[in-house]
């Protein structure tokens, strides 16, 4: 069960220091931390559709292509990729996504198509739906028709879908504001329905579910209302949020599945603070869009009873693209890991299953659109080319915030002694430069065999990209 939220922060749970102090109480989550493993450096992609591309094939966006995600019906997605729930479905698994897509609109890349044996959730962003429907956020839309039609006749679509292998997606609703605050509990209650039907099965299943929350605007349904501490949408989606995971973790529990399931839980990306307060909570320097901490560190929890040993933190590297190669090696499938192409992730079996296991990841890599911005090894992490802190002159498309700095010279941070990032300790450090730079000569080099792809990247090639 992968089960992965949308703009939900690194520091939103109670076991990440959030929760009650934050005012958004987490029991469920906090409850699933203490019987598995919490990962304190989980590692996502700056924004959302790089984030779930990666995950879905292992590979870093600057091979798959989706360096930001497809808006308004643009083609995007998984053309030419081998994914997660395809090597798993040939390895007998049943497969099933539920919620958020968003790896590409066009038929090719619909989920049904890439390995899934049923999808039942939208193709795009949540915000997609809702900016030109609430006069209280978009007036200046909401009140002119030629805006509002201008909109509406953008090809993308407007309904949540449902759909089986191999065939066309069929509109289930519309997702006007009302529908959209109903969604997450929809979904759940699908997730729920093939976790129990699959109870009994000889087949082993991979459920991928997305969440709508907690991605701005938050529209919590009616029974969360004002239920958090802080009574904020965002913080109320988050109650919200944690509910939903109660209730697939029940039903695993009812049906006798639980101690058969490994739970990944996690976020797409870093918060996104242009939208504050309806955004969420990082200890970390700057937020989604950006290669600092606080745009792709993530919370990540995995759950195993009786496989992971419960109430163990570690700060070892864990990255998306980690997840495919994990999943075979558990679906004794390890075979079947594609040798025509570049995988990033690395098998991270010994480290989830050994207590106090250590991380099989040495490098992580950090990726902004097409440019290499960072490396991190230990607690060290080197910036080459970062973005800047405020929101103006922001990229634009998919959450890419600030503006593009490349540094005369690397910087250096600790991140355990400064996790902000804010003070270049590279000139105490120099005997680090060669470990830092083997590891960026060993991944660029990688593309010299393995070329990079562009299926959703910049309209004009940046000459510092590579």
């Amino acid at each position: 069960l992968i089960f992965l939220m949308d703009d939900v922060g690194w520091g939103d749970f109670g076991c990440y220091g959030g929760g009650v102090a934050v005012g958004a109480p987490t029991p469920n989550f906090d409850r699933l931390a203490a019987q598995g493993l919490r990962l304190t450096s989980c590692y996502s992609e700056p924004t959302c559709s790089p984030s779930r591309a990666t995950l879905m094939t292992g590979r870093v966006p600057h091979r798959h292509g989706l360096h930001r995600p497809p808006m308004y019906g643009e083609p995007g997605g998984l053309a030419g990729e081998i994914t997660l729930p395809q090597l798993l479905s040939d390895a007998g698994y049943v497969t099933q996504a539920v919620g958020k897509w968003h790896i590409g609109e066009n038929l090719p890349s619909q989920p049904q198509n890439v390995g899934f044996d049923d999808f039942y959730g939208f193709l795009s962003v949540s915000d997609m739906y809702t900016e030109w429907r609430d006069p209280h956020y978009f007036p200046e839309i909401v009140y002119s028709a030629a805006r509002s039609d201008w909109i509406r006749n953008m090809p993308f679509n407007k309904c949540f879908v449902h759909a089986t292998r191999g065939k066309e997606a069929v509109n289930v609703e519309e997702v006007t504001i009302p529908v959209l605050s109903q969604l997450d509990d929809k979904w759940c209650t699908y997730s729920s329905d093939f976790i129990r039907a699959r109870a009994g099965k000889p087949e082993p299943w991979l459920l991928y579910h997305n969440t709508r929350g907690a991605h701005f605007d938050n529209y919590p349904h009616e029974k969360f209302l004002a239920s958090s501490p802080a009574r904020h949408p965002y913080k109320d989606t988050l109650v919200e949020l944690d509910d939903v995971m109660r209730r697939l973790v029940q039903v695993l529990r009812d049906t006798g599945q639980a101690e058969d399931t490994l739970i990944f839980v996690s976020s797409d990306n870093g918060p996104h603070m242009e939208t504050w307060p309806d955004a969420a909570f990082t200890p970390f320097r700057c937020s989604k869009g950006s290669t600092w901490e606080g745009g792709v560190r993530v919370p990540g929890l995995l759950v195993w009873p009786g496989m992971i040993e419960a109430g163990q933190a570690s700060d070892g590297l864990f990255n998306f693209c980690d997840v495919l190669p994990t999943a075979l090696a558990l679906a004794g499938a390890s075979e079947r890991l594609p040798t025509d192409r570049y995988i990033d992730g690395v098998d991270q079996t010994s480290f989830l299953l050994t207590p106090d296991g250590d991380s099989n990841r040495k490098y992580h890599h950090y990726w902004l659109l097409k440019n290499y911005s960072a490396i991190r090894c230990g607690e060290y992490k080197m910036m080459l080319r970062s973005t800047s802190d405020e929101d103006s002159g922001a990229a634009g498309p998919g959450g890419f915030t600030g503006v593009l700095q490349e540094h005369t010279y690397p910087k250096l941070y600790n991140l355990y002694l400064d996790p902000k990032e804010s003070h270049n300790y590279l000139t105490r450090k120099l005997s680090y430069m060669e470990a830092f730079q083997l590891g960026i000569r060993q991944h660029l080099g990688t593309f010299r065999k393995f070329p990079p792809k562009t299926t959703m990247g910049l309209a004009a090639a940046d000459p510092r990209e590579g």
